[in-house]
């Protein structure tokens, strides 16, 4: 992992990397976008074990004794931003497996004021749990803002956790200034937001591109 501007990529996996380009060619059907959505968050699941308390006890093997290990990581809540993060949350479940899993439909409006439409907000209780949000795209980061708003009317987390693909400066910046103990931890953080509010070079609307549905 690498920290960088106030969050942590894994810039430096080639396989996450790998998968990363492929969701960033505008080639990549909607299936196979899906699928390497699904494996991106599996992955990236598993690098973010690491920063997870261990315990370490005594297995009998059928040879002999040795020392086993277990990931502390039995409460966990997961937040799932529709629609995007639909996918992506498929790979992380495969590892957090005894997560809950929460839901929050929240839409970002049109330039300048990017004003946030929250929908429909199914959230567990999360207090003294790790909380992971996940939200592929983390660019002005004005619906994560809005989503840790709702969370937190829902119990006091011991961790609060945002995990997305891509992240542009900005949307970071701005996160931090309001929650300085959130962690952030990405794929790969790139170089700005354009007019409209989307990550430059980026990979377009994670949406649309995973669903089909760009030309609606």
């Amino acid at each position: 992992m690498i920290e960088k501007n106030g969050a942590m990529t894994f810039e430096d996996s080639p396989y996450i990397q790998q998968l990363l380009t492929i969701l960033r060619d505008k080639n990549t059907s909607s299936i196979s976008f899906r699928r390497n959505l699904v494996s991106l968050g599996r992955y990236m699941a598993y690098e973010l074990t690491r920063t997870f308390p261990v315990e370490r006890f005594p297995v009998q093997t059928p040879v002999a004794k040795t020392e086993g290990l277990r990931i502390s990581m039995d409460k966990i809540t997961i937040i799932v931003v529709l629609r995007a993060a639909i996918p992506f949350m498929e790979g992380v479940i495969k590892v957090f497996d005894k997560a809950k899993v929460g839901v929050i439909s929240a839409s970002r409006g049109s330039p300048p004021d990017f004003e946030i439409n929250v929908k429909y907000v199914r959230v567990p209780r999360i207090d003294k749990d790790t909380l992971i949000i996940l939200d592929p795209m983390i660019a002005t980061g004005s619906t994560l803002l809005k989503v840790i708003e709702e969370c937190e009317k829902h119990g006091t987390p011991e961790r609060k956790i945002i995990m997305g693909v891509l992240s542009a400066p900005e949307g970071v910046e701005r996160i931090r200034k309001s929650y300085s103990d959130v962690e952030i931890y990405v794929a790969a953080m790139d170089k700005q937001l354009n007019n409209n509010g989307y990550i430059v070079p980026g990979l377009g609307d994670a949406g649309d591109r995973a669903f089909n549905t760009m030309f609606e």
